[in-house]
Formats: C-alpha cells, structure tokens, sequence
C-alpha cells in the first residue's frame, strides 16, 4: 500500500488501523480580533451552551497541550483506532513537535499538515509570498520537514479558502497544486461557505495540474448540506468529505442560516452516492476544532465514529466494502507517499 508520513517516521500503511482524516488534535483557531476570554473555564453548566454557539466563546476554540491531547488520543486508540490527520497548517498554531509527543505518548499514529488557513489567519509574510515560494515552503514542509523541525507532512491542507477568495488563497491552491506535483501528497481543502466554492476550488486546481483523485473537498455538511450540487464534483474526480459527524444542532454554528444535516442525514446522502458508484470517493471524520468536542470537556472525542456511527452504519445496512473505505480504505489511499519521485 506504500508508507504514510507520520510525526514519528514513514509507517506502512498496511500496518495501520481505522483513520480520522481530518480533525485537530493542538489547535488556535480563535479568529484575529476576537473577544472574549481566551482563558476562562468551560464549567458542566455552561457547557452545552458553549458547545451549541461553538464560535461565541474563545476560551473554545484552542488547545495547545500535548499532554492533554495525548489523553484523547489514546481514548480513540482504546476504541481501536489506528491514525488521525492534524490538519492544523499555519494560521491554526500548527505544533509538530507537540503532535510527536502526543503520539509517542499514546501509541496512536498522528499525520501534520502542509499548507496555510484562510487569509486572516496567515502571517502577513507568508501572505505576502509568491506562487513560486509558497510552493517551495509546501513542498519542503513535506519533504525536508515543518516549522524548523525534521518532522515532515503526511498531507497537503487543509487549504484555507474564503468567499470570494482572495488573491492570496488562490496563489496557494496554485502553489499545493504544484507541491503535490512534487511530492505526491495529496490536498485537502476548506472551501468558502457558498455553493459555487468547490467547483471554483477544483478548476484552480485542475489548471494548474493536480491530481483531482488525490484532493478532498471539505465540510460538504455546511456547503452542500441536502446534498444538491455534489455529484457535479464526485464525476471531476474529487473526494467529497462530510466532517461533521458528532455535531447534531440544527443549524451551522457560524450562520443561522444554513440547516445541518444529522449523522443518520450524512450517512443517508453517503449512501445514496455510493450507490451511483462513488463511495471510493467518500470521506467522512469530525473536525473537532473546539475543547467541547472533546472527552475532557464532555464532548463525543475522537472515537466517536467508530463508537456510534459504525452501528449507525449497519442500521442503515452499509456494504461491509462501504465501510472498510470509509473507516480505513480511501484515508490511507489518500495519505500514501508512494508516489514520491525520488
């Protein structure tokens, strides 16, 4: 199956477990010029609360401990899972050296991520880069290793994009494009929050020559949640991701606006692409991106799909084939370095 690209070495991907393919494990993903107190306590009496407007409370959205994210590690280890991707790029207080540790100290395989977040989030020296660089600094993240350590990426994104998206955002899909080019990493991406987001995602994509097989579109819960306008991106090539899975409010935390779907919901639109032939195409995980999601703090932490939605899965009567690639199959043919040119 070839190697996948961990925080603690190149692992056989036929040696590893069921895979969370997007998920923060250490995370700052407090938006610039927030309010709020970053350090006030999550009391059980307000947490729910917190957890329903996730995006209200600073003090919600990071956790930097290595030590505390080691114990929600090894929670989902002990439910049997193998590996989670930290798609924690820069702008997200990326910390290779912290996932290492948690790793190490739980036993469960962690990739980092490659890449830059939405514009807001990027240093203004970096968003200041050219095409040319921002490929150069991808590619070396892969290869040669992230933040100035030796630790290199496992995957490319995931790739902040805004709507409309900004110069910027576009010039790094043009430069994880060409770092993929190079390194055979495959890219991961978070689309704005409108319809025409994807498509206009893959067609930067494609034209500066990715491999659309090895590129996911995320958060398909909030951009496409009845599901509508999908199937257009399954037949370019692309990967589609439902990453919401624990999160079951009526609507989307950041807009009232926008209707969630409930895990049953997710799975029932997965199956119904699955039966048009994509469910190679499929990939499903929590991006758990706030203290509340997680064991800690009350929330469903990392086992959650392997706890709960695999009997889920059977009540709706999911082909065994169906869920091997959702839980395990598609994420390491993805996270596969194979590919690399040496």
């Amino acid at each position: 199956m070839g190697v996948v690209r961990t925080v603690l070495g190149d692992v056989d991907a036929a040696e590893i477990g069921p895979v969370l393919l997007h998920e923060h494990v250490l995370f700052d993903i407090v938006p610039p010029g927030a309010t709020g107190d970053r350090d006030a306590i999550i009391g059980m009496e307000a947490r729910w609360q917190i957890d329903y407007r996730s995006n209200e409370a600073a003090a919600n959205a990071h956790q930097r401990d290595p030590g505390i994210a080691a114990g929600e590690l090894a929670l989902f280890g002990a439910e049997g899972g193998g590996l989670i991707v930290d798609q924690s790029v820069h702008g997200l207080a990326r910390d290779a050296a912290g996932l290492a540790r948690a790793s190490r100290i739980s036993g469960v395989h962690v990739v980092a991520s490659a890449g830059t977040y939405t514009e807001p989030f990027v240093a203004p020296r970096i968003a200041a880069m050219d095409e040319a660089a921002l490929a150069e600094r991808f590619t070396a993240e892969v290869a040669s290793g992230l933040d100035g350590t030796s630790i290199g990426a496992g995957l490319i994104g995931e790739m902040g994009c805004s709507w409309p998206l900004t110069a910027f955002e576009a010039r790094a899909l043009a430069a994880a494009a060409e770092a993929q080019r190079r390194t055979g990493a495959a890219i991961s991406v978070h689309p704005g929050r409108a319809p025409d987001a994807c498509a206009q995602i893959l067609d930067i994509l494609a034209a500066n020559g990715a491999d659309l097989a090895r590129v996911v579109l995320c958060h398909m819960d909030r951009t496409h949640p009845d599901g509508d306008g999908i199937a257009p991106l399954l037949e370019r090539g692309a990967v589609v991701e439902w990453d919401f899975f624990g999160v079951e409010t009526s609507h989307y935390w950041m807009t009232d606006a926008v209707e969630l779907p409930t895990d049953l919901g997710r799975l029932r639109l997965i199956a119904d692409l699955a039966a048009c032939g994509f469910g190679a195409q499929i990939a499903i995980s929590h991006d758990i991106c706030t203290r509340t999601r997680m064991r800690r703090w009350g929330g469903h932490g990392y086992g959650h799909i392997l706890r709960n939605v695999r009997r889920l899965m059977e009540r709706l009567e999911f082909d065994p084939g169906l869920v091997a690639a959702l839980l395990r199959d598609t994420p390491l043919r993805l996270l596969t370095l194979k590919e690399i040119a040496s």
